[in-house]
């Protein structure tokens, strides 16, 4: 059984939320041609991919030892 996971931690969660929460905006507001909601989804997105910098979430990663044969 593995020991590791991609899970990540609540902070990189959160970071990823927050951009998913900004493209579902961003989104809704292209088709409805409303430009202000377009741009503040916008503007929520990258707001999370600061955040993501910010916590680092790359380095998150939690990697399985190496199988010995």
């Amino acid at each position: 059984m593995s020991a590791g996971g991609h899970g990540g931690s609540p902070k990189s969660w959160v970071a990823v939320s927050v951009i998913f929460i900004g493209f579902l905006i961003g989104g809704l507001g292209l088709p409805l041609q409303n430009w202000p909601m377009f741009w503040a989804g916008s503007g929520i997105a990258v707001l999370g991919g600061v955040l993501a910098l910010v916590f680092g979430i790359m380095e998150d990663v939690v990697l399985d030892e190496p199988v010995r044969q």
